[in-house]
């Protein structure tokens, strides 16, 4: 079999629950933890908390969905285009080097503007590099200026990344 990491969703303040729970199951599971200062009023203490609210990833093949589905506390797959979404080996290691190197993490959504340079990070356009055009809500317009020809398309912000972080 090929064990692809996934990302499941979990009951709100599940995360450090069902990452136990999976392990005892013998599921390799990850938790990303955050290391946080809090301050009481007698004392400043560093306390871990789930980077990604209501996930965890596991990395199982398919005859151990059921078995991580069933578990108490997750809710289900994270999907993406109908399958569950599949996380790159070099994304999970990427998080853990840097919740290793790093305390008081923050997430902040990627944004992006007019004429921002983006590549395509999955789908028929991958690898392909473009100019924002317009930004939606959920879809970006990037137009690909390859081959000299300008290709214009509405790509789900998931699927672009900035240019600059390549």
């Amino acid at each position: 079999m090929n064990p692809k990491w996934l990302a499941i969703y979990t009951k709100p303040r599940w995360e450090k629950k069902v990452d136990i729970l999976l392990k005892e199951k013998g599921v390799m599971s990850y938790c990303p933890l955050n290391k946080v200062r809090r301050k009481w009023s007698d004392r400043v203490k560093i306390v871990e908390e789930p980077l990604f609210k209501s996930y965890v990833f596991v990395k199982v093949d398919d005859s151990e969905k059921t078995n991580v589905r069933m578990t108490n506390g997750v809710i289900n797959f994270l999907y993406w285009d109908g399958k569950p979404a599949i996380i790159r080996e070099r994304e999970i290691n990427a998080i853990k080097r840097f919740l290793d190197e790093y305390e008081n993490v923050e997430l902040h959504p990627m944004e992006f503007r007019k004429h921002q340079r983006v590549v395509v990070v999955s789908g028929p356009l991958m690898d392909q590099e473009g100019s924002v055009l317009d930004v939606n809500r959920k879809m970006v317009k990037v137009a690909i200026d390859s081959l000299g020809y300008v290709l214009v398309a509405y790509i789900e912000r998931t699927k672009l990344s900035s240019a600059l972080a390549r």
